[in-house]
């Protein structure tokens, strides 16, 4: 069981729940928290035993918390996402491996394309795939048409996994802090398209990959996971597009495990990562 709090810092907050925890006789196994001293901004996440007394909980905690304060008791433990793609299989066919082995934290309920390279792999994997081609069409009716498909499904997270098209502002406004990037960079450099091009022609030394909510300002969505990799200067840009698959697979899998475990807090345009 898992109790997420985020609120403006007083003297008091760890034992004033610990206590009121104790008194619904939850065992608390696990307690993170932070303090952003800047802000004032106190945020802990807690994972207590099974069993205890639930009921009226967060009322309780509501009420002797500071005003506004957010609180989630015992989260969806297994989150339902959909996954958007374009041409590129790495990071789909990551998710769909650690899907079918019951090792993603999550239910894959569908993945949408816009081309329909990657039909074949998802349908081996039993997992419903439907094209929605952008050619010709405007984006708001493409993204009318995403809707149709998503609206036929439960979901907490949709999962950008290389799917290189820039949503509306509405779009993202409708799913807020839902969305999921991978971005072949180590942001804030190389944004947009072709970051590996950029970085090859910039003479860099390191090559990375950021995983990020995303918002309406491209690839500057509060960061969820990074890593690096070096490069020499005998690297091609076609040699680091191929390093650069591999550490992307890697920084979406930390990035949704961290997300899936309820491990991540969202404050302002950073976050807070309880690893």
């Amino acid at each position: 069981m898992v109790i997420l709090i985020q609120c403006k810092d007083k003297v008091g907050l760890v034992a004033t729940i610990s206590q009121t925890l104790a008194k619904a006789s939850l065992n608390i196994i696990e307690m993170r928290e932070h303090v952003d001293t800047i802000d004032k901004r106190f945020f802990v996440r807690i994972e207590v035993e099974e069993g205890g007394d639930f009921s009226g909980l967060e009322s309780q905690l509501r009420s002797l918390l500071p005003e506004g304060a957010a609180i989630k008791v015992n989260p969806p433990p297994e989150k339902k996402i959909i996954v958007f793609v374009t041409k590129d299989y790495h990071c789909l066919s990551d998710i769909l491996i650690r899907n079918y082995f019951k090792t993603l934290g999550a239910s894959l309920q569908c993945v949408i394309g816009n081309h329909n390279d990657l039909e074949d792999i998802c349908l081996r994997f039993g997992v419903p795939f439907h094209l929605i081609s952008h050619q010709n069409m405007e984006k708001a009716l493409f993204e009318s048409s995403l809707q149709t498909i998503i609206d036929q499904y439960e979901i907490d997270y949709l999962v950008l996994a290389k799917f290189m098209r820039i949503l509306s502002p509405a779009f993202v406004e409708r799913f807020a802090l839902q969305l999921i990037n991978i971005h072949h960079s180590f942001l804030p450099a190389f944004v947009g398209a072709s970051p590996y091009k950029q970085a090859y022609e910039r003479g860099v030394k390191l090559i990375g990959a950021t995983a990020h909510f995303v918002t309406n300002n491209l690839d500057e969505g509060p960061i969820i996971a990074q890593q690096i990799i070096p490069v020499t200067h005998s690297f091609t840009a076609a040699d680091m597009v191929r390093s650069g698959k591999e550490i992307e697979t890697a920084v979406l899998a930390k990035a949704l495990q961290l997300v899936f475990e309820d491990r991540v807090f969202v404050y302002k345009n950073k976050t807070i990562v309880f690893e």
